[in-house]
């Protein structure tokens, strides 16, 4: 027989502290994308421009990449609420038949 302790408090306050976080990364992440989505080539030439277009095209695979980080996170957040919840109903329910 396993033993799990829990305290859905905790859990609850874990959820909320990753959701600030949350909300914190995406607000850098929109505040930045046209930055990093748009890099201007520094001279007129071949070679700044293909730098350009290079960095560029990171900035926009970075942003692809953060917004599935940013759904995957919610989710994360999302679970471990609900978790929070779960356990702490069970535990009233076990509480009501003592």
């Amino acid at each position: 027989m396993s033993f799990v302790n829990v305290d859905p408090y905790g859990m609850l306050a874990a959820a909320a502290t990753l959701e600030s976080l949350g909300s914190h990364m995406e607000v850098s992440n929109a505040a930045v994308a046209s930055v990093i989505t748009k890099i201007p080539p520094p001279a007129a030439d071949y070679a700044s421009k293909q730098l350009s277009l290079f960095f560029s095209g990171h900035g926009q695979q970075y942003q692809v990449q953060a917004a599935r980080g940013t759904a995957f996170h919610r989710k994360l957040v999302r679970t471990l609420a609900n978790g929070s919840l779960a356990y702490e109903e069970v535990e009233s329910r076990n509480n009501e038949s003592f």
